[in-house]
């Protein structure tokens, strides 16, 4: 009984050994980059005896009941107490505005004697807390330790921008409500907070509508051809059951927008009208122009010819009915509509069209456009809510009020704000996600252009050259995820990480805080934290940058690389290059016509092959 006694007491031991452990937190390493943040010698230690504290917030209110679920999530369940004392996180609401953080900032205190954190706004105290969060040690959901000693730290932290958003197709591919909020954790967890949902396409009809069944019993399915690359798929065979795709019933979309309320974020839904519109000819082909038999579509297609005649009563009855649905399921006071790219040919053809333009004296197709959108557009206001559209709809006149996103570059984003119109910014140089962010011969197949972590995060929402008086009228901006190439959630996270970091701290952080060689070296721990997290994270671009400048007997050659903690090792003499080759430490003088090769390493392991470079 003894031995027994004694091998128990050693299991407990070492058992408390490996859950007990004490770390040292060297240095904070925030994304996005806070407004101040000032780090001193003096440690905080956080342990089993620390106590927490919510002033001016009940405990049972949605963020106080947030953080002290992700607490004991992260194995760390300090007592609650009524009044702050020693040893103690405090999270309190001000008693009087503090006018220097506004709506969405905060102030964050490590003392040797305890942590304050205080903010206007629940909100506040959610972007607080999330940095708190992030001055953790990476692997702490999934290790217990004892004592976390914290640097003493000073930060002062409001956003940039109040628009800061993540938008999210789930037509061409669809995600489960879990996945969707695991996307609005991702979200929350880097300061983002407008959620862009793309519901409606021609792929796929993705929200429950009560008075449009068929758009779900029809529209929200077509064949499966998920095992065939995206633009190669085969047409669907006569007879061939539609099993792809679902829609979000009206009771998740309830339970999403709650979700994310809970963590600051608001649910923007966007319907596609007037086009874009396979899904909902294939479920009401009489709400077409033509007698064509639509189906819902498989993959891209062009011309993109499906579209709403507009001079059919039942069209306008259908949009109008649609609206009210979606309005009392999305309590944003913002409804996006799409709005883009319209081929409108079937309007030249349509008798009920053309009769249309006649009594309302529209001049041309693209007026008729502007008619529909202006109409739509004060729908929207008779409820309370204002239309959002792609910037295609500031190609049509308009006679009320909306907000422009900018997806085809900074010339839109500048004309709209010049025209003192609300833009948010959604450039496709640095925020369309889907594109490849490093080889394409060593990555998941992704829309054939590449915007790498270092180019995401060059994206500024305000035009260079925009003058002072227009630049309020840019919002913000948001990264964009089209699923074309993606049929997987995992995918869709892997082509936003970590480039929806360098998104979020390009939209929170003011200009003059922003460093790319701070932040390369944030994101090591950012790739660290997301992959213990069991997050699906690209681990970065690996190709060097070779830059030359001439010299008189050839080129002074410097390599870069975008991924902190990378080795580049090279030869010149045509051999292939190995860890036993040249390290790359200082700038090359080689003559003209040499042939440079690299060999990237990165944790031990070489990445992406031998690239070639002719000097």
């Amino acid at each position: 009984m003894k031995r027994w006694y004694i091998l128990l007491t050693l299991a407990l031991l070492l058992l408390t050994a490996s859950c007990g452990d004490t770390v040292a937190i060297k240095e904070y390493s925030i994304i996005p980059e806070p407004v101040y943040l000032v780090q001193k010698g003096r440690i905080f230690t956080l342990s089993s005896s620390t106590r927490l504290c919510f002033e001016n917030l009940g405990q049972n209110s949605p963020t106080a009941k947030y953080i002290t679920t992700s607490l004991r999530q992260m194995h760390v369940r300090p007592a609650l107490i009524g009044t702050p004392h020693k040893d103690c996180i405090t999270f309190a609401i001000n008693d009087t505005t503090n006018p220097a953080i506004g709506d969405e900032g905060y102030l964050l205190q490590v003392h040797p004697d305890g942590i304050f954190i205080s903010a206007n706004t629940e909100a506040g105290l959610f972007y607080a807390f999330q940095t708190f969060v992030q001055m953790l040690p990476e692997d702490i959901l999934h290790h217990s330790y004892n004592r976390i000693d914290m640097p003493e730290c000073t930060i002062l932290d409001h956003p940039r921008f109040n628009w800061r958003g993540s938008h999210l197709d789930v037509c061409r591919h669809f995600f489960s409500v879990k996945q969707i909020q695991r996307h609005l954790d991702l979200m929350a967890a880097y300061k983002l907070n407008k959620f862009h949902w793309h519901l409606t396409d021609d792929q796929g009809w993705r929200i429950e509508i009560d008075r449009y069944p068929q758009l779900n019993d029809i529209g929200s399915w077509r064949v499966d051809r998920t095992h065939q690359p995206w633009g190669q798929e085969t047409p669907a065979h006569l007879g061939e059951e539609p099993t792809y795709g679902g829609f979000y019933t009206q009771e998740d979309i309830a339970d999403i927008v709650a979700y994310a309320a809970q963590r600051h974020i608001e649910v923007i839904p966007e319907i596609d009208l007037p086009s874009h519109a396979s899904a909902i000819l294939a479920a009401y082909p009489q709400l077409a122009c033509d007698d064509y038999p639509y189906t819902v579509a498989l993959g891209p297609y062009w011309p993109p010819k499906a579209i709403l005649c507009l001079g059919n009563d039942e069209t306008m009855q259908f949009v109008s009915d649609i609206i009210d649905e979606v309005i009392q399921l999305f309590p944003s006071p913002y409804i996006h509509i799409g709005g883009d790219v319209p081929y409108r040919d079937n309007w030249e053809e349509c008798p009920r069209c053309q009769a249309l333009m006649r009594q309302q004296g529209l001049a041309n197709e693209n007026e008729l456009q502007g008619w529909f959108l202006s109409h739509v557009g004060k729908m929207l206001e008779s409820k309370g809510r204002m239309m959002i559209g792609w910037d295609d709809i500031m190609d049509c006149p308009l006679t009320t009020d909306a907000v422009v996103m900018a997806w085809r570059g900074d010339t839109t984003a500048f004309a709209a704000a010049l025209r003192s119109t609300p833009v948010i910014s959604a450039s496709p140089s640095y925020c369309n996600l889907e594109c490849y962010q490093a080889d394409s011969n060593h990555q998941p197949t992704a829309f054939p252009l590449y915007i790498t972590l270092h180019q995401a995060y060059q994206y500024d929402p305000i035009p260079r050259t925009l003058t002072e008086n227009a630049q309020p009228y840019v919002w913000g901006g948001e990264c964009m995820l089209w699923t074309d190439y993606i049929n997987n959630y995992s995918q869709a996270e892997y082509q936003l990480l970590p480039r929806l970091c360098a998104i979020a701290e390009c939209l929170w952080t003011p200009l003059d805080r922003k460093d790319w060689s701070h932040f390369q070296k944030k994101i090591e721990h950012h790739k660290a934290r997301l992959l213990a997290t069991g997050h699906n994270t690209c681990l970065g671009s690996f190709k060097p940058t070779v830059t030359k400048t001439p010299e008189s007997d050839g080129f002074l050659v410097t390599i870069t690389t975008e991924t902190s903690g990378s080795y580049v090792y090279y030869t010149t003499d045509g051999s292939d290059p190995t860890p036993e080759s040249p390290l790359y430490t200082s700038p090359l003088h080689l003559p003209n016509g040499t042939l440079l090769r690299t060999l990237t390493l990165y944790n031990g392991k070489a990445q992406e092959g031998i690239y070639d470079f002719k000097l």
